[in-house]
């Protein structure tokens, strides 16, 4: 039963951010109910069904950026001419992980200058305490986002209630707002707001030199609807739909060469390391991998909002 569960998660967590319609449709709904009801067995399955817990050998991705994370949660170092910048830290477990991969990487984790993320859930914000105790970087967060990072989790809107989804808090440094620019010597990200998964949902933009040739690139956050949440009816917090429908909008309009999302499942990651052998830093290069992962996340967008609305007819009539 643990095994089955393992392998319809994946295919949940798969279908929801592609929008790629499963194989058996009926297990997916099933298990998605199921989950729905319950968020400690989603995390606990997904966890272990996607390997966010697993450790990984580092990779240089293009130019100045480095992944570090795990073999399920993406973690990218950002060198500059003036220390190192962190984007997302994983879960709780995953600080030592990333400090080793910076350390196989040849650089120094007590040069970490800068913390940052897309949102603050326990997955990717779970090791941020313990690499700024081990460099004393700042931490950097869209204003929206501070009281959940600094509650450690407690006041999400929908994990709020469940200490497994808790994480060791941090204090914010910087307050972002939209569209503010964080610098670090000759590195510069764009934070752009977009919630929907979260109310302060960041999505990072920056260009980037490689081998004489110029790139945009997009880490992409907020688009995920998760097994439980409310969007149209009934709504899991004020304003949730609009949120995603702006996100959606934003993220459509950034057309970025590479793109380089929180899980790395939702882009290849593993063949795209592979890649790497045989084309160098272009097998990142992904275009049209990034607009069908935006044509998915809005396929599954309109299908939560249909299913939701068939079943408040069901129930009204």
């Amino acid at each position: 039963m643990k095994l089955f569960l393992m392998m319809l998660v994946t295919v949940v967590v798969y279908c929801t951010v592609t929008g790629q319609a499963p194989v058996d449709a009926a297990k997916k709904a099933a298990l998605r109910d199921t989950l729905a009801k319950d968020p400690v067995l989603f995390l606990k399955v997904a966890s272990k069904a996607m390997k966010w817990e697993a450790a990984s050998l580092p990779v240089h991705v293009a130019g100045p950026i480095y992944f570090v994370g795990t073999k399920g949660l993406a973690s990218y170092l950002i060198k500059s001419s003036e220390g190192l910048i962190v984007l997302y830290t994983g879960m709780p477990s995953s600080g030592p992980m990333i400090e080793q991969s910076i350390k196989k990487l040849g650089f120094n984790p007590k040069d970490i200058k800068l913390l940052i993320t897309g949102h603050a859930h326990s997955d990717h914000v779970g090791g941020m305490q313990y690499l700024q105790k081990i460099s004393g970087a700042k931490i950097a967060l869209m204003e929206e986002e501070k009281d959940l990072i600094e509650s450690g989790g407690k006041t999400d809107f929908h994990y709020g209630d469940y200490p497994v989804y808790y994480y060791p808090p941090v204090t914010v440094d910087r307050s972002l707002k939209d569209n503010d620019v964080v610098e670090l010597g000759n590195v510069k990200l764009t934070a752009l707001l977009t919630p929907g998964h979260t109310k302060g949902g960041t999505t990072w933009v920056m260009n980037i030199t490689d081998q004489g040739k110029k790139y945009k690139v997009v880490f992409p956050d907020g688009i995920s609807i998760n097994p439980g949440y409310r969007v149209s009816v009934n709504p899991s917090y004020p304003g949730i739909q609009q949120n995603y429908m702006r996100t959606l909008d934003i993220l459509e309009g950034l057309k970025p060469d590479i793109w380089l999302p929180s899980h790395t499942d939702f882009f290849d990651f593993e063949a795209k390391s592979k890649k790497k052998v045989a084309k160098g830093n272009n097998a990142f290069v992904d275009p049209q991998g990034y607009k069908k992962y935006i044509a998915g996340a809005r396929t599954t967008y309109n299908q939560v909002i249909k299913s939701e609305m068939l079943a408040t007819q069901k129930i009204n009539n």
